[in-house]
């Protein structure tokens, strides 16, 4: 029993090291052929956002909020799956409710 304790213990600070080093990834996604750029980290944080000046057309704002809103979702979720795919080979797969 104090095995399973033990190794639960060591899963668990192996899981929060990596959390902190994801947290510190980051991913890049861009939408319009590269007009608008989103990079997100592992903790599922905006940190930047880029935008050509080409396409800031304030005749047509709508389409920059568009390309911006996919860059984001798309940059969001591939963090997401860097996320698993990391923690799939922590915990071999198992999944783990609640942990991202």
């Amino acid at each position: 029993m104090q095995d399973l304790v033990r190794q639960a213990q060591l899963m668990q600070k192996k899981m929060s090291q990596m959390q902190e080093e994801l947290s510190k990834k980051i991913v890049e996604a861009s939408a319009g052929g590269g007009m608008v750029t989103v990079k997100v980290t592992g903790g599922q944080e905006v940190v930047e956002i880029k935008i050509e000046k080409d396409v800031v057309d304030p005749e047509d704002v709508e389409m920059l909020q568009d390309l911006i809103l996919a860059a984001t979702n798309d940059a969001l979720k591939r963090s997401k799956e860097m996320v698993q795919n990391e923690m799939a080979q922590l915990t071999g797969g198992m999944k783990i409710p609640g942990l991202f």
